[in-house]
């Protein structure tokens, strides 16, 4: 959503409609992630624990990824703008502490937006504030066909 008029930024709710624009369910609908709140410098998104574990209760190491390179691909393309669209090339999450229940908040932030390359740290924690699991996501950014 990248804004070539000049240095007037996008306001969140225009941000928020380019993102409903481009979901399209499938995994994040599935999965129960929400995106609450976004802008230029961040982008914030829940997910329900329930639903989400392994067998022993815990929240998944793997629904913590979907929700960390959830939050980054959008994050990418809102900075890409509608000719463009990111495609993730790299993923890393270190789980420090898991949920057994609750919701669970992600915040991306960009470590570097470049032309054909962004870079997300997106951290993950629970409702106390604890710190579950820290991400970085790297995506390739390409032109539409």
């Amino acid at each position: 959503m990248s804004n070539d008029s000049g240095p007037t930024r996008p306001t969140s709710e225009q941000i928020l409609a380019f993102i409903h624009s481009i979901e399209g369910g499938g995994l994040t609908e599935r999965m129960g992630i929400t995106i609450t709140e976004a802008d230029m410098d961040h982008l914030v998104g829940t997910m329900p624990v329930e639903g989400n574990t392994q067998p022993y209760g815990f929240l998944h190491g793997g629904a913590s990824a979907v929700l960390a390179e959830t939050l980054g691909s959008i994050g990418a393309a809102v900075h890409a703008g509608p000719n463009r669209f990111p495609v993730g090339i790299e993923l890393s999450c270190s789980h420090h502490l898991s949920a057994t229940k609750g919701i669970v908040t992600g915040v991306a932030r960009p470590v570097r937006i470049g032309s054909t390359l962004s870079t997300w740290e997106v951290v993950i924690t629970d409702e106390a504030d604890r710190r579950l699991c820290t991400a970085r996501l790297t995506c390739l950014v390409r032109d539409r066909i």
